[in-house]
């Protein structure tokens, strides 16, 4: 099995990326799509969030309120760590898991872990290799703000409180450039996949 990071921030192009991976044939395990999983209603996470951050960020059904949280955490640097400390341990607990399914179902497999905050968690070693995608803040914010209906105040704070391009690409093995159309960043995936059959 072949571990790929692909990393990159919020509006980067880094999902794109995993998406193209997955339609050469890669096992893409998403890390938002986990921490999702990890607060379901029930799970011992979203008990801790209840109790250490606070009752009112969970909705009256028993899920989190993940805008009221997102909000909460994005202004307050004290609440994001908190937050951080009890759900990234649930995050990379569970991904371990996939990853030895994945390498059970097939021992050649490429696994890409498509992971915005694989430097700000520290998880760069256990990678075969990393692939950082990076695109201008000031076109991440455009696609927030266009395709995503963010304001641009909400999205640049969000920009902000993620490690920086320069971090992940000192991390990075391969650095996509994103900046520019959808075909241009499926072209460097393209060539990203034929590298990774080689080396398979």
């Amino acid at each position: 099995m072949q571990l790929i990071a692909v990393t990159g921030g919020i509006a980067s192009g880094k999902s794109a990326v995993a998406a193209r991976l997955a339609e050469h044939g890669a096992v893409v395990v998403d890390a938002d799509r986990i921490a999702r999983e990890v607060v379901e209603p029930g799970t011992p996470a979203l008990a801790r969030i209840a109790a250490e951050l606070g009752p009112e960020f969970v909705r009256p059904d028993g899920s989190l309120d993940r805008a009221r949280l997102g909000a909460a955490v994005f202004a307050e640097p004290d609440k994001r760590h908190l937050l951080n400390a009890i759900t990234h341990p649930a995050v990379a607990r569970r991904s371990h898991e996939l990853f030895a399914a994945a390498a059970a179902a097939d021992p050649k497999a490429i696994v890409v872990y498509d992971v915005p905050l694989l430097v700000d968690t520290d998880r760069t070693a256990e990678f075969d290799l990393i692939v950082a995608v990076v695109a201008d803040a000031e076109e991440r914010v455009r696609r927030m703000v266009s395709l995503r209906g963010m304001s641009e105040d909400d999205a640049r704070r969000r920009i902000a409180a993620q490690a920086g391009d320069d971090e992940r690409v000192a991390a990075a093995d391969i650095v996509i450039d994103a900046n520019g159309t959808l075909d241009e960043t499926r072209a460097q995936t393209d060539a990203l996949w034929e590298r990774l059959r080689r080396d398979s």
